[in-house]
């Protein structure tokens, strides 16, 4: 089969591979539409999780099954799925003990594109099936349905992490697709005032759409300084992390409350350490918690997010600004990503 790879560090191209074998357990995978991720930049051109060679890349998708393992028990062959970026392990014990991301060793819930091929391939394998799968909505298109493999349980695991309350001040730095879906997530969990940080003018448009109430340059100066004067010094109650690097926690330390909680969704692909000012931080007795997980996955979790597509109260059309017909252009959309327009947000590849 055919499939769009990192060769190494910076460089990615087109390479055949054999079709994955299916296990008694697992699903082989025939993509009806793709999307690429700045995580599968971060991965190839910063080198963030090290070397990998001749790894199919992509980790959004959905598609239609080919095959599937003789102790499936929930999907067939011809079936539309939805497939989780995040594809744990459900027997193991991080499972059992609530962390199904962290199945057999610290992110080892992320297989896709970390040390197993990819969705950006003619085939890809899915393993436990039942528990990683989720059917297609009728209603639900493919191109939605790549939002779900990620963007959406990512930006709205940011929420969870923070713990967004009724009447909430909330910060949400970066409003890339991550962070829209942050905000999104932040509205339906009834926050009252929510401050996005952004500057593009299409990101900008689309957070105000998911519920932004004010908006922030880092452009117009360090953001805390900017939060503190919108919110006559208070500073907020809860910061969602969808962009930035290593630096930008020093900014949501220093504008959080006592009391407040950073969540954490962003892949930090380079730096050695977080920078943690200590005054702001009470000395280290503020009570300011910092959160930083990756999202769950699993079947469950999709068909919930699906759900609030089907009955209207979530609409993931308007990430969708770039929009590709045909499996050559994988490659055109990942470079989309690495290079990022000011007109995108998101691309996605229709393959049916």
């Amino acid at each position: 089969m055919k499939g769009f790879a990192m060769l190494e560090i910076g460089k990615t191209g087109w390479i055949e591979k054999e079709k994955p074998e299916c296990g008694v357990n697992d699903a082989i995978i025939k993509p009806l539409a793709l999307s690429p991720c700045t995580s599968d930049v971060h991965t190839v051109w910063e080198g963030a999780i090290g070397e990998r060679h001749n790894m199919i890349l992509g980790h959004e998708g959905c598609g239609v099954v080919v095959e599937v393992g003789s102790n499936v028990k929930d999907f067939k062959v011809g079936d539309r799925v939805m497939v989780a970026a995040i594809t744990p392990d459900w027997n193991s014990l991080e499972a059992q003990g609530g962390y199904p991301m962290h199945s057999g060793g610290m992110l080892a819930g992320w297989k896709f594109s970390n040390f197993k091929d990819g969705v950006f391939a003619e085939y890809f394998h899915v393993n436990d099936a039942d528990g990683n799968l989720a059917h297609l909505p009728d209603t639900i298109s493919p191109e939605e349905a790549c939002m779900l493999s990620d963007m959406v349980p990512t930006g709205f695991h940011g929420v969870e992490l923070a713990d967004v309350q009724f009447g909430d001040t909330v910060l949400v730095i970066g409003i890339g697709p991550v962070g829209l879906m942050a905000v999104a997530g932040a509205n339906l969990r009834g926050a009252s005032r929510i401050l996005a940080v952004g500057t593009r003018p299409v990101c900008i448009e689309a957070a105000k759409g998911y519920g932004a109430t004010d908006f922030i340059s880092y452009k117009d100066g360090p953001i805390d300084e900017q939060v503190l004067k919108l919110t006559n010094g208070k500073g907020v109650d809860k910061i969602i992390i969808a962009g930035g690097g290593v630096e930008t926690f020093e900014p949501a330390i220093k504008c959080l409350k006592p009391g407040g909680n950073i969540g954490n969704v962003n892949y930090l692909g380079e730096g050695v350490y977080v920078n943690i000012p200590r005054e702001e931080w009470g000395v280290g007795m503020g009570h300011k918690q910092i959160n930083g997980g990756l999202m769950p996955g699993g079947r469950l979790r999709l068909q919930k997010l699906a759900s609030l597509i089907e009955v209207g109260k979530l609409d993931v059309k308007p990430l969708l600004t770039h929009k590709f017909k045909g499996f050559e252009h994988v490659e055109d959309a990942l470079m989309l990503m690495k290079d990022k327009p000011r007109d995108l947000i998101k691309p996605v590849v229709i393959l049916e």
